[in-house]
């Protein structure tokens, strides 16, 4: 599309993300899309994958564009560099802000946004901590580029703040839903157990997360091996897609409970299978303040959760949180409680709007961040 060709809307926010898939920052931004008046504000999409994603078709048609730049990688740096110089340049007088979602790296676009005129520059930190590794030494270059450039800086929890921005100060921005479409619905969990083949009485596991390291799946399937000896029935439910999904089944079938688990793959209709769990259950490694347990809290359901994501993730008061050093056996009884402590579902819409994790409730506040230097 030529600069000819852009849309006249008043203001254009480029948001700047690795893909658009059903990830948990990707997911909060099409929440956001989705409520934001876009006769006052129309996103754009800077992502770094070459393939479509899930969101793609969806952020077409509410009229964002989507930009394709090459995937990050510090042996390609100058490359990057020169490709974002050219795009800001390319683009210059489009976007009235520009809104990094991808951690330390978010403030290499953020630089030549600024080179090129754009005033209002944000990042924000969706995760805790990503250990040490190979990057770890680039995080740190990409740590100051971002502290140095983003004129605003947001976290979806104190201890994502922290961990992108260090003692500078930030503000807290909710992973906000649309909390109205997780509200519990006894005929929908009927529904959705049909079509899965789950037994109307049988205890549920659920977890929502793509199938990465990060997300602990080889610890989520020992510890539903331990509630099998119980709960003969039982039923594990994991929602997403990932590299680690066909190792995840392997262990499975090696545990022998290949016949209670369900790999329901990526899906529309997350709110929908959320009524199907009896327990939410996510032992990250780490995290910053998963949007998938916002919406299961939104759905009724009693969370269990490792001791490294945020305690600020828990708003119904329907959440535990144990180490990862705790037994598993410890982590299998911990399930049973969970769900025997819940036996009746309840609805939580009152209590999310209330603690602003409701995407209606946040716009006001989103149309502030992005216009505050127009």
């Amino acid at each position: 599309m030529h600069k000819s060709e852009v849309p006249q809307t008043p203001f254009r926010v480029l948001q700047v993300l690795t893909a658009m898939n059903r990830g948990g920052a990707e997911t909060m931004v099409m929440n956001h899309y989705r409520a934001i008046d876009r006769n006052k504000v129309q996103f754009d999409f800077l992502v770094h994958r070459q393939q479509r994603a899930d969101y793609d078709d969806e952020i077409e048609a509410l009229g964002g564009r989507i930009f394709r730049a090459m995937p990050i990688r510090p042996w390609s740096y100058p490359a990057y560099f020169r490709w974002l110089d050219g795009f800001f340049r390319e683009h210059r007088g489009e976007f009235t802000a520009v809104h990094g979602h991808i951690q330390e790296n978010s403030g290499f676009a953020l630089r030549y946004a600024k080179k090129y005129g754009i005033k209002n520059l944000i990042a924000s930190s969706h995760i805790a901590d990503l250990g040490v590794d190979y990057k770890f030494i680039f995080r740190q270059f990409g740590k100051i580029w971002t502290n140095r450039f983003a004129t605003q800086r947001l976290a979806c929890g104190k201890d994502a703040g922290r961990f992108l921005y260090g003692k500078r100060d930030f503000q807290l921005l909710n992973n906000a839903i649309d909390a109205a479409r997780y509200q519990f619905n006894p005929s929908t969990r009927e529904e959705k157990r049909k079509e899965l083949g789950i037994p109307a009485d049988a205890l549920v596991i659920g977890n929502v997360a793509r199938f990465c390291p990060q997300k602990n799946h080889s610890f989520i399937i020992k510890v539903f091996a331990e509630v099998v000896k119980v709960y003969p029935s039982a039923r594990l439910l994991l929602v997403g897609s990932g590299p680690l999904m066909d190792e995840t089944a392997t262990l499975a079938a090696r545990s022998g409970i290949s016949d209670n688990v369900i790999f329901a793959g990526l899906r529309p209709d997350v709110p929908d299978l959320l009524q199907a769990f009896d327990v939410f259950f996510m032992p990250s490694v780490f995290e910053g303040l998963p949007v998938s347990v916002i919406e299961a809290q939104a759905a009724g359901l009693p969370c269990l959760l490792s001791d490294v994501i945020d305690r600020e993730t828990d708003i119904t008061g329907n959440v535990r949180f144990m180490s990862l050093g705790s037994d598993i056996g410890e982590w299998a009884k911990a399930i049973v409680e969970t769900y025997n402590m819940h036996p009746q579902r309840r609805t939580q819409l009152p209590v999310i709007q209330n603690a602003g994790y409701d995407v209606v409730e946040n716009i006001n506040r989103l149309y502030k961040l992005y216009l505050c230097d127009t």
